[in-house]
């Protein structure tokens, strides 16, 4: 497993000199599908934290780059500073920025959740005493809750996203530069139980995004939703947000959805993509039109990086569509999906709990654990999770603090319904 950040850069065009080219559909397919599910015994564990970042005086006031350059010095990306030798955290988490300048700390995977803890527990202690020292904090919410969106980095991809979701409303301005995810990666298994464990992370979807949600304040003003985070991500375009279905075969699926997605981006062809061109359009030459050559496995793999959905299959499962927690709890949510996953018989519970709120994401996201029967599955996820924390090798005190603190969020919802 490796983590690859949402929103890399591409100069040049060096490397499709001698990329393969890519003949038709079919060797399309192939090539996504295998790049983003590979098969073998779980074992590995990453997770990728985004926080937004105000200053400690006054929350509301924006957010100067100068200023979190000079707080990160030389972890400051080079989406920031081109000059930087952004180093990674002493632990050895590669620091980045998305366009509105949040923070994200992608650990590197680790074999075990204690060791995973210990990793980023030392490297989001350093940041935040990097921030400290310049009168900066971490946010706590998965929105800016004090600012409207306003990028603050100025590379060639961030503006052609911009220019490109801008007619299509808000969404995508708030996803880029005002939204805060936690991101669990987890290794897609064997190929035997990739349907239901591909089933399972989605199935989760709704009842985990509704009890960790706690983005309902953006930009000064509550919108009454529990997660404007996810609203706001899932406004931005729905072919390449909404999330994947059930299915007996993911990775064909998946690399279906990839090749009838229209380009969003084009870093070797000026950057904006032409209207409607889906990446079959490009392999079949509708794309000579516009001066376009046969692509690439690399305009492929680049491609790749434009989907937002809650679940991104990496080689690895990216789950994406947790709100970021307070500093403090990053591991609550971590823990939990990890327990909830460690075992094919415990999938196999998860799917059956999960069935009555399956694809109930935008009900999650609007109404949270208000929705009765959204707090009645979560309910029940946590009290499975709770007792798999045992699996996850953490030691006895962080499991009963993990607990009674999921437990206190379900369990407090109810009794407010009652």
């Amino acid at each position: 497993m490796t983590t690859v950040h949402d929103f890399p850069e591409k100069s040049g065009s060096a490397s499709n000199a001698t990329a393969k080219v890519l003949s038709d559909r079919a060797e399309g397919e192939a090539y996504v599908a295998s790049v983003c599910f590979k098969h073998g015994p779980p074992r590995l564990l990453g997770v990728e934290l985004e926080f937004t970042v105000h200053y400690a005086d006054e929350p509301a006031r924006p957010l100067d780059p100068d200023d979190l350059a000079a707080a990160l010095g030389p972890h400051t990306p080079r989406t920031l500073r081109p000059d930087s030798p952004a180093l990674p955290l002493p632990a050895g988490s590669p620091l980045s920025l998305e366009p509105g300048c949040q923070v994200e700390i992608s650990a590197q995977p680790q074999t075990t959740l204690r060791h995973l803890d210990a990793v980023v527990s030392a490297d989001l202690a350093h940041l935040e005493t990097l921030l400290t020292a310049r009168g900066l904090y971490l946010g706590d919410t998965g929105i800016d809750r004090h600012r409207a969106p306003a990028r603050k980095l100025g590379t060639p991809r961030y503006a052609a996203m911009e220019r490109r979701f801008a007619p299509m409303g808000q969404g995508g301005a708030t996803m880029m530069c005002s939204t805060a995810g936690l991101q669990v990666c987890v290794d897609t298994g064997e190929a035997g139980e990739l349907p239901a464990r591909w089933a399972a992370v989605h199935a989760l979807g709704p009842p985990l995004l509704a009890t960790f949600a706690n983005s309902r304040v953006y930009a000064g003003r509550d919108t009454g939703h529990a997660s404007a985070r996810w609203l706001g991500v899932m406004d931005t375009e729905k072919a390449r947000t909404r999330s994947a279905e059930p299915s007996r075969d993911p990775a064909g699926e998946w690399a279906r959805r990839v090749l009838d997605t229209p380009l969003m981006v084009m870093p070797d062809h000026g950057w904006d993509a032409p209207d409607f061109l889906t990446f079959a359009d490009w392999i079949d030459g509708r794309g000579e039109g516009a001066g376009l050559g046969k692509p690439t496995e690399d305009d492929l793999a680049y491609h790749l990086t434009t989907f937002f959905t809650p679940v991104r299959p990496q080689g690895y499962l990216e789950i994406r569509y947790l709100d970021a927690q307070p500093a403090a709890r990053w591991l609550h949510p971590v823990a939990l999906l990890a327990a909830l996953l460690a075992r094919p018989s415990t999938v196999d519970k998860v799917l059956e709990l999960c069935e009555p709120v399956m694809g109930g994401w935008e009900c999650a996201a609007r109404f949270g654990l208000a929705d009765r029967a959204i707090a009645d599955v979560a309910s029940e996820v946590v009290d499975l999770g709770c007792a798999e924390l045992g699996m996850t090798g953490l030691p006895p005190e962080i499991i009963t603090e993990i607990s009674e603190g999921v437990q206190s969020l379900v369990h407090g919802s109810r009794s407010r319904q009652s």
